[in-house]
């Protein structure tokens, strides 16, 4: 008789905890297993994290596992890191497990398309052949080490991908290749399926139907896919004996999820490598501060990257003040530069890239009677003007209603729309443009991934002369015709309120920058409007200057003690009950947590408490959840996690109608 610690396939604070059982069976740790559960009439699901030959607790009172499924069982490194995400983050273990988890019917594999088998060996750059030796080195001498990439726009970070893909794939080793969007996967896949076949390289995300991601499953579980390839979630692909995990452009917030559970795929992809004695690669044109941070101080080792591949140029750029432009009476969104040079970029049979990290038409619309702003009810914030679908979209939430005609407050049909989004954008290249083709990529057109391939495809074959798009466009797209780069508006993204806001316009501007000129004949050139042309963040990305520009943020960074100085955790309070509105007894539990923490002995040093504040959530309640936010020394964080432990579990004695959760280092 086997006793088995199992944790129950139930989605709850109160069941968050072990159970045990006994069986006859043959188990082991990792297996799922259906067992008897409360008054159910029915098994339910558990996973096995511990078995054991005996047993204190009384045998009569120990039900018996009802049946056991191999098929879909985990390996123990997949529990042993499921473990490390609770203490890590305060997660609940299922919602860890359900991660590396899927159901549904299986369907036929994901075909890519637009791909041939590679019959060459194309030349190497001296930088690639050092960083392939260098990574090669780390895989085969299976000592966990953790490698930062620091390679330019169109370096060739992806042959040195591939050739230490083959390195790993030669010695046993199975790998993990992630990228910052569902939109990149096909892009990463076709060019792994033209090295290592179709068979050895499976496709792995969140935008697969549920039968589509049981099929890739089953076939990376089952070792016939060796290579994994998708965003985020690809880290939980269900392999075992990995040899090595690339993380391609590490330094976008999309590697964070900021939804139950919450957690950086950096710190799940570093847990999973140290386990297998594998190498982590972390590559980047512009790292984040926190990663360039580590490798200055031993923990990455960095290996860098300065030559464009073919001995290419670097686009030539230049930075539009707008308020010039305004001066000499052009309200446009296009200045007299931009425009003149995507005429003479057209006519010369290049294409043209225009960024601008906004969706749709307008980004505000007001009332010029009264001074009535159109905001969601649910979130507080403008309403996007969506001119196609006639409607008005909140870009937090998704509520979307029709567009107004009239101001709600006074009947004023005085409406005015304020500010331009990508549609915009686009209707206004359309006019000034004629006879070019002109396509859109930002979230409303790219709804799909049938739609993405499309979008691609034809820019990429050439259908297209000037693309428009978001955030999307920056993210490691490879073209080889773009002649410019036009950033509509560069200060955007410096306007957010976050400490990163600097970080995220440099790395912005750069990697779309990154776009132009990558073809054989190589140049290119890019055109910078902004508002704020002497500010230092858009100079140094002009300049590809990342040295100076990390100089300036780490500085920042070390007086406002954030990251990498610090880590920040978010600690909030809401109310289960939407219904409930209790406010002052969400700021009793906050307030109580929050002084158990300042007044504990035990608590680090050199930690800082902003006190709990009322911000406005879901729902149209005044108050609706308190948040406080910790800054806290490195190393300490486990310290908070485990008091963000004990304080939730106080709740569930209680009984409380609140719930409590934190976010460390949110977006």
């Amino acid at each position: 008789m086997k006793y088995v610690d199992v944790i129950v396939d139930n989605r709850s604070d109160n069941t968050d905890t072990f159970y045990t059982y006994k069986t006859d069976l043959e188990v082991e740790i990792g297996d799922k297993i259906s067992v008897p559960f409360a008054r159910r009439k029915k098994p339910i699901t558990g996973y096995i994290f511990d078995v054991n030959d005996e047993t204190d607790l009384e045998e009569i009172k120990i039900k018996e596992v009802a049946s056991v499924d191999k098929s879909a069982s985990l390996n123990s490194e997949i529990i042993d890191t499921a473990k490390w995400m609770k203490m890590r983050y305060g997660v609940r273990y299922i919602d860890a497990i359900k991660l590396f988890t899927t159901e549904g019917k299986r369907e036929k594999s994901i075909d890519i398309k637009d791909y041939e088998q590679a019959d060459y060996v194309p030349t190497l750059t001296e930088e690639q052949k050092n960083a392939i030796e260098e990574i090669s080195s780390s895989i085969l001498s299976k000592k966990h080490q953790t490698f930062l990439l620091k390679g330019v726009t169109n370096s060739g970070k992806t042959e040195v991908y591939m050739k230490s893909a083959e390195i790993a794939i030669r010695e046993g080793k199975n790998v993990i290749i992630l990228v910052p969007e569902i939109a990149l996967s096909s892009q990463m896949a076709r060019v792994f399926k033209a090295r290592f076949g179709d068979d050895m390289v499976a496709i792995f995300h969140s935008k697969l139907t549920r039968g589509q991601k049981l099929t890739e499953w089953n076939r990376i579980k089952g070792g016939n896919a060796r290579i994994v390839i998708g965003a985020r979630t690809a880290i939980f692909a269900p392999l075992d004996n990995i040899g090595l995990v690339v993380m391609d452009e590490e330094h976008e917030s999309t590697y964070k999820s900021d939804h139950t559970p919450k957690y950086d795929t950096i710190d799940i992809a570093y847990k999973r490598t140290a386990y297998y004695g594998a190498t982590l690669v972390l590559g980047s044109a512009t790292p984040s501060v926190v990663s360039f941070n580590r490798a200055g101080v031993g923990i990455y080792k960095l290996i860098e990257m300065n030559e464009r591949i073919g001995g290419g140029e670097f686009p030539t750029t230049s930075i539009v003040d707008m308020r010039n432009e305004l001066r000499k009476g052009n309200r446009g969104n296009f200045s007299s530069e931009l425009a003149s040079e995507m005429h003479k970029t057209l006519e010369k049979g290049k294409q043209v890239i225009l960024f601008l990290n906004r969706r749709g038409f307008s980004t505000q619309i007001t009332c010029l009677s009264c001074g009535h702003r159109f905001i969601c009810d649910d979130c507080g914030i403008n309403m996007t003007y969506h001119k196609s679908e006639r409607a008005v979209v909140c870009h937090y939430c998704g509520k979307k209603e029709p567009a107004p005609h009239e101001c709600p407050e006074c009947g004023s049909k005085f409406l005015k729309f304020i500010g331009s989004g990508t549609e915009k954008i686009e209707n206004e290249a359309r006019a000034l443009f004629d006879g070019y083709s002109v396509d859109r990529f930002d979230l409303d057109t790219a709804k799909s991934q049938r739609d993405i391939d499309k979008t691609l495809s034809n820019f990429r074959g050439k259908k297209t002369d000037i693309l428009i798009g978001t955030q999307i466009l920056a993210k490691g797209l490879d073209f080889k015709n773009v002649g410019l780069v036009g950033v509509m508006l560069a200060d955007t993204s410096l306007n957010i309120p976050d400490y990163r806001a600097s970080e995220r316009t440099y790395q912005l501007i750069t990697q779309v920058s990154g776009r132009a000129g990558r073809g054989t004949d190589g140049g290119g050139k890019v055109i910078i409007q902004t508002y704020q042309p002497d500010n230092e963040v858009i100079r140094s990305a002009a300049k590809g200057d990342y040295e100076q520009f990390y100089m300036n943020e780490l500085l920042h960074r070390k007086i406002m003690y954030y990251p990498p100085y610090s880590d920040i955790i978010e600690v909030s309070f809401a109310v289960k009950d939407k219904d409930d509105r209790d406010d002052e007894m969400l700021f009793i539990y906050a307030n109580d947590f929050y002084n158990r923490l300042m007044t504990s002995k035990n608590a680090p040093e050199n930690a800082k408490l902003l006190k709990p504040v009322a911000v406005r959530s879901r729902g149209k309640k005044e108050r609706s959840k308190v948040t406080f936010i910790i800054k806290s020394p490195i190393g300490s964080r486990n310290y908070y996690v485990r008091a963000f432990a004990e304080y939730r579990q106080k709740l569930i004695q209680n009984r409380a109608n609140f719930y409590i959760e934190i976010d460390i280092n949110p977006y």
